[in-house]
């Protein structure tokens, strides 16, 4: 079987990110979105910002694009959510919030749980998407890598995330949203759908740096970080990045990698992984290439 291409680099800074981004950009063209994880205010793990400003620079015709929250907080609207942009200093180029506007549904081809997805509408204004993922752990998926940013990241706020979250009319119960494999399958299927939609113009960049088990959605109040930074991962198969991302975390030592591991694994997070295998989204063989 033919084994997927991750590109890593151990380096974490905005010229490896470039390096990587230039070995598996050869069909991202036109108009194109870079989805990227804003954070909510002053959250200390987010990409650092001159990395994600570097990458924006270099490719013509893009743009930062987010979708607004479910969950009550300071990007569950778009005042707040441009206010909250500001604070965390994504303010040094236009951020198109891809459901100011509404939602539109898109296909989710051989999916089990949705025959379609709501996303941000803004989002079939571009040809091209570059999906730049802070890699970590995640309150409810376990861990966040490149699928969790596309399913969830590219819902929109009010439609599509309720979908996936299988959230009631009060979505402040979350008690009532929905867990363990079943959210899995439900965020693949949403990813999919994103990833269908783009064909062979998407790619993915994981960036395994301030790996806390929270979101960057917790913001201030993320769990410490116990594991080293790792590097940048890079590639055009979505199932290999994350796997790679994954085998990368299990390889630290116990005490670093403990509590990330219970944190995916208390909450069935590799099932991500095999369902979206089942999805035929990628390839879990992958050849790791190192940058010299």
């Amino acid at each position: 079987m033919q084994k997927a291409t991750v590109y890593f680099s151990s380096d974490i800074s905005a010229e490896s990110l470039l390096r990587l981004y230039q070995q598996i950009n050869h069909n991202i063209s036109g108009q194109v979105a870079i989805k990227w994880h804003s954070g909510e205010p002053k959250g200390p793990n987010i990409i650092p910002r001159d990395m994600v400003k570097a990458l924006q620079e270099s490719i013509p015709n893009s743009t930062l694009v987010e979708t607004n929250t479910l969950y009550a907080g300071a990007r569950q609207n778009t005042t707040d959510h441009r206010r909250t942009l500001a604070i965390n200093g994504w303010d040094f180029c236009p951020v198109d919030i891809l459901d100011e506007e509404g939602a539109v549904m898109i296909p989710v081809i051989g999916g089990k749980h949705f025959q379609e997805m709501s996303v941000g509408s803004h989002l079939l204004r571009y040809d091209s998407l570059v999906v730049l993922t802070h890699f970590k752990g995640h309150t409810m998926g376990g861990f966040g890598g490149s699928m969790k940013n596309i399913a969830i990241g590219c819902a929109d706020g009010r439609i599509g995330k309720k979908m996936i979250h299988e959230a009631g009319d009060d979505i402040t119960d979350y008690s009532q949203w929905c867990t363990g494999k079943r959210f899995m399958e439900n965020m693949a299927e949403s990813a999919k759908a994103v990833r269908d939609y783009f064909g062979k113009k998407i790619v993915y960049l994981n960036v395994l740096r301030n790996m806390s088990v929270d979101c960057d959605c917790v913001g201030i109040d993320a769990a410490p970080v116990k594991a080293r930074d790792i590097g940048i991962l890079a590639s055009n198969d979505l199932l290999a990045i994350d796997q790679a991302s994954i085998d990368l975390v299990y390889q630290l030592p116990p005490d670093e990698r403990h509590d990330l591991k219970e944190r995916i694994e208390s909450r069935e997070g590799l099932h991500q992984l095999t369902y979206m295998e089942t999805l035929g989204m990628g390839c879990r063989a992958y050849n790791l290439i190192s940058e010299v």
